[in-house]
C-alpha cells in the first residue's frame, strides 16, 4: 500500500509542473497586462508623461521580460521561498491574499462535500430500494430540479427566504459585529449560521447528481446474482443492501472525488460573488478581469492542485474499498 501511494505521489510532481506551465501561458496569452490598463487610465488624466512612468513600473515588476523568464522566476520563488508573486491591484504579496481567503474556501468546500455525501447516500440508496414508488418519483423530480437550477438563482431565492421568514441577512460569512473580531464561541456560531446558505447552494447540484448515480448503480447491483444468492442464504435485506450492493455501487462516487472538489470550488466562485463571500472565487474573478496575473496564476494553480489531490484520494480510497484493484 505504501508503494502504491508513493508511486501516485511521484506521478503528481511532473503533472503539477505541466499544469503550472499551461496556466501561466494561458494567463499571459491575452494582449497587454495590468499596467497596460493602468497606463490608459493615467494617460487620460496626466497625458503622455504617464507612459514613461508605467514603463518604469513594468521594468521594476519584471513585466518587460519574456514569458519564460517570468515563469522561471515565478516558479523559483514558489519552490524556494513560498512566494506566489505580487498583486498589482492590491499592492501586496499574493501569499498574504491566499492566507486570508484559502482557509475559508477550504472550510466551505469541506463542509459542502460532507453535506453532499451525508444527504446523497441515504437518499440514493432509499430511492433504489423503493424504485418506481412515489418516493422514487418524488426524488427523481427533486434531483432534476436541484441539478438544473443555477447556483446564483438558488442563492438569491434562499437569501430572500431566510430574510423574509427568519430575519437573517446571510450575505458574507460573518455578521457586522464579528468582522475582524477575535475568535470565540459566539463568532464560531455566527460563522456556522452563515455557512448554511452557501453550503446548500453549492452542494445542491452535486447532491442531485450523486443521488441519480447511486440510484442507478444500486438498482443494477441489487439485480445481480451475488445479491440474489445472499438473499437465498437467508441474509437480511438490510445487509444485502449495505454490506454487498452498496460496497460496489459506491465505487463510481469515490472515483468522482477528483472532479467534485474543483467543481465545488468553481461553484463557490459564482456563489461567493452573489453572497459577497471573502473566498478565493471572487478574488480570482477580479484578478482575471484586471489581468492581475500572479494572483490569477496562484489561484488557478491551487484549483488544479485540488483536482490532483482529489484524484489521489480517489485512487487510495478505491484501492481500500475495491479488492479487485491491485497495488502493483
Amino acid at each position: 500500500m505504501k508503494t502504491f501511494i508513493l508511486r501516485r505521489m511521484l506521478f503528481v510532481i511532473p503533472l503539477l509542473f505541466l499544469i503550472s506551465l499551461i496556466s501561466f501561458i494561458v494567463i499571459e496569452a491575452p494582449p497587454g497586462d495590468y499596467l497596460t490598463s493602468m497606463m490608459i487610465e493615467m494617460q487620460q488624466q496626466f497625458g503622455p508623461a504617464a507612459a514613461r512612468q508605467v514603463d518604469i513600473l513594468r521594468q521594476a515588476y519584471g513585466l518587460d521580460q519574456p514569458v519564460y523568464v517570468r515563469y522561471y522566476r515565478w516558479m523559483k520563488n514558489i519552490l524556494l521561498y513560498g512566494e506566489f508573486g505580487y498583486s498589482f491591484a492590491e499592492g501586496r504579496r499574493v501569499t498574504d491574499i491566499i492566507r486570508e481567503r484559502l482557509p475559508l474556501t477550504i472550510l466551505i468546500t469541506s463542509v459542502t462535500l460532507l453535506f453532499t455525501w451525508i444527504v446523497a447516500v441515504p437518499l440514493g440508496v432509499l430511492s433504489a430500494v423503493k424504485r418506481y414508488s412515489w418516493y422514487d418519483y418524488f426524488m427523481t423530480f427533486i434531483s432534476f430540479i436541484g441539478y438544473s437550477i443555477p447556483n446564483f438563482l438558488l442563492a438569491l431565492v434562499l437569501m430572500y427566504f431566510f430574510y423574509n421568514n427568519f430575519g437573517w441577512t446571510l450575505g458574507g460569512l460573518f455578521s457586522a459585529q464579528y468582522q475582524g473580531a477575535p475568535w470565540d464561541l459566539a463568532k464560531i456560531i455566527d460563522l456556522a449560521r452563515h455557512l448554511i446558505l452557501p453550503v446548500i447552494v453549492i452542494g445542491t447540484a452535486g447532491t442531485a447528481s450523486m443521488v441519480r448515480i447511486l440510484r442507478s448503480m444500486m438498482i443494477d447491483e441489487l439485480k445481480k446474482e451475488y445479491t440474489q444468492t445472499a438473499r437465498a442464504k437467508g441474509l437480511k435485506e438490510i445487509l444485502v443492501v449495505w454490506k454487498h450492493a452498496f460496497r460496489i455501487a459506491i465505487l463510481p462516487l469515490i472515483s468522482t472525488i477528483g472532479w467534485l472538489l474543483p467543481t465545488l470550488v468553481s461553484g463557490e466562485m459564482i456563489t461567493s460573488i452573489v453572497l459577497n463571500l471573502p473566498t478565493t472565487g471572487a478574488r480570482l474573478y477580479t484578478a482575471l478581469l484586471t489581468q492581475d496575473s500572479y494572483v490569477s496564476g496562484a489561484f488557478i494553480l491551487l484549483l488544479s492542485t485540488f483536482t490532483i489531490v482529489g484524484t489521489l484520494v480517489s485512487d487510495i480510497l478505491l484501492a481500500q474499498v475495491d479488492p479487485r484493484i491491485r497495488y502493483d
